[in-house]
């Protein structure tokens, strides 16, 4: 897809709806104590305003000149970016940390950003990706469905799961220091404790997500 294509479709996103929170959100921001932060993908500024609130000093970059203008209107520090064809535009270990939620499978080479992020922070890299091989996707599958992060307003092009990650960031001379994850039903009464086990001995079937700190080896 041309790099306009990716910027219509992300502008238009941007345009419709906002962000809510979510788990990479908060599960994000309680790895970050300090520091400056890089965020990669900033969209409209929800991740940078979380961290704005603990004090932390957050530049933004995003494709979406609608998704920048958000931020800057909410007195955030963003400017457009296109992730596809250039390098980051920083010296290494510019930044203490380097965040990316729910930017990867966005990209046709995620590991090029995956690399960059790693040359521009000085202490980790922290990113999130969906399970695309999770049991709600499985079964969706089965039944003749399209899988809910494979539906083309998801705008989802690279296919993450428990293994892919693991050997991404080994290809990259990464290692994983902190690996979360979440799963459905985990918040309900006497199951969610049953789940939550569970999804400890089968996360490539059970998680719904992934958030990620690593830093380089």
């Amino acid at each position: 897809m041309p790099n306009s294509g990716v910027k219509y479709f992300e502008d238009g996103r941007w345009t419709s709806k906002e962000q809510t929170l979510e788990f990479r959100h908060t599960q994000a921001a309680t790895m970050i104590k300090s520091g400056t932060v890089l965020d990669l993908g900033c969209g409209d500024g929800l991740f940078m305003t979380l961290l704005r609130e603990k004090n932390v000093n957050t530049f933004g970059l995003d494709i979406s000149e609608v998704a920048v203008n958000i931020c800057r209107e909410k007195k955030l520090a963003a400017q457009v970016f296109d992730f596809t064809s250039n390098e980051l535009p920083y010296q290494e270990q510019s930044f203490d940390h380097v965040v990316m939620l729910d930017v990867l499978e966005h990209l046709y080479q995620p590991e090029k950003l995956l690399a960059e992020a790693a040359r521009v922070a000085k202490e980790d890299i922290i990113f999130s990706v969906p399970n695309f091989n999770s049991l709600p996707a499985r079964w969706q599958v089965l039944k003749g469905q399209v899988a809910l992060n494979n539906k083309p307003n998801k705008g989802h092009v690279y296919w993450f799961n428990y293994e892919i990650i693991h050997t991404m960031l080994q290809k990259n001379g990464l290692v994983a220091t902190d690996f979360r994850k979440h799963t459905f039903w985990e918040n309900k009464f006497l199951l969610g404790g049953v789940m939550k086990f569970l999804l400890k001995m089968w996360p490539g079937l059970l998680a719904l997500s992934f958030v990620i700190k690593a830093k380089k080896i």
